[in-house]
């Protein structure tokens, strides 16, 4: 028995001392604590100028709660392996990071609680939101952006939205990717990611196969803003679009595309 423990303790010391994010993990137990004082401490007793009337005592509300994340943003790493991501995401340097990378084994890291703030979308636009990464949670895939999503990769991630969408009750329009809110600087999660199965699955909206026609009138700038593009660069925002509902990645706008088009816009209206 006395054997048994000491091997354990042995296993649980290599395993400690051996763990290459050890030294990260403390920054982040670090930096969670000063944010945790900092919203636990009672406002400052002047915070305003002479001019501010002040109460005699400050009065906290009884009633809130943690601010939730009503989009899901889902990129590819554009990196060569998980192990790549994972020390991009833990270099101060870098100033970027998502809430959960995925590796094309199916391994799920949560490198952040959701209810804090990534940094993942950069500079975007979907509809009139223009601080992305406000108000979402940011999902990378180990993915160098030139090949197919692993089955066992792909099936985490349905397993990881589908708690998102239930817990924080995130409208199925809302899960986007990286290239729909920055068309002019990211592709992500390329071509080749598989939306229509998302769709399916209640992750993302999707046309019909079966769709009236276009309308003599129709104005497809006008849809791809009602669906959220921003369409200040029309060519990007076209090419985008394509690319998540059509796997396509020219610029130019046909017919199938309007028809499609018109039959996605109003699903967001």
């Amino acid at each position: 028995m006395r054997n048994s423990v000491l091997l354990l303790f042995v296993f649980i010391f290599i395993a400690c001392s051996t763990h290459p994010y050890k030294s990260t993990n403390k920054v982040y137990k670090q930096k969670v604590k000063a944010y945790a004082k900092e919203i636990a401490a009672l406002p400052k007793e002047n915070p305003f100028s002479d001019s501010a009337l002040l109460p005699q005592y400050w009065v906290g509300t009884t009633n809130f709660n943690l601010r939730k994340p009503t989009f899901v943003i889902i990129h590819h790493t554009a990196q060569n392996s998980c192990d790549q991501t994972l020390k991009t995401f833990t270099l101060p340097r870098t100033s970027v990071s998502a809430h959960y990378v995925i590796c094309k084994s199916g391994v799920l890291h949560h490198m952040l609680n959701d209810y804090l703030r990534a940094w993942h979308g950069g500079v975007g636009k979907w509809g009139n939101q223009t601080d992305i990464n406000s108000v979402s949670i940011g999902i990378e895939l180990d993915n160098n952006g030139f090949e197919p999503f692993d089955s066992l990769q792909i099936n985490s991630l349905l397993s990881l939205l589908d708690r998102l969408k239930k817990q924080y009750a995130i409208p199925s329009a809302n899960f986007i990717g990286h290239g729909d809110i920055a068309p002019t600087r990211k592709n992500d999660p390329n071509y080749r990611f598989p939306w229509k199965l998302l769709a399916e699955k209640g992750f993302g909206l999707w046309y019909d196969e079966n769709r009236e026609p276009v309308p003599a009138n129709f104005n497809h700038i006008q849809a791809l803003r009602i669906i959220g593009y921003d369409v200040k660069d029309t060519s990007a925002a076209i090419q985008s679009f394509k690319r998540h509902f059509l796997q396509d990645t020219t610029k130019r706008i046909n017919d199938l595309d309007k028809s499609v088009l018109n039959n996605l816009q109003k699903k967001y209206y």
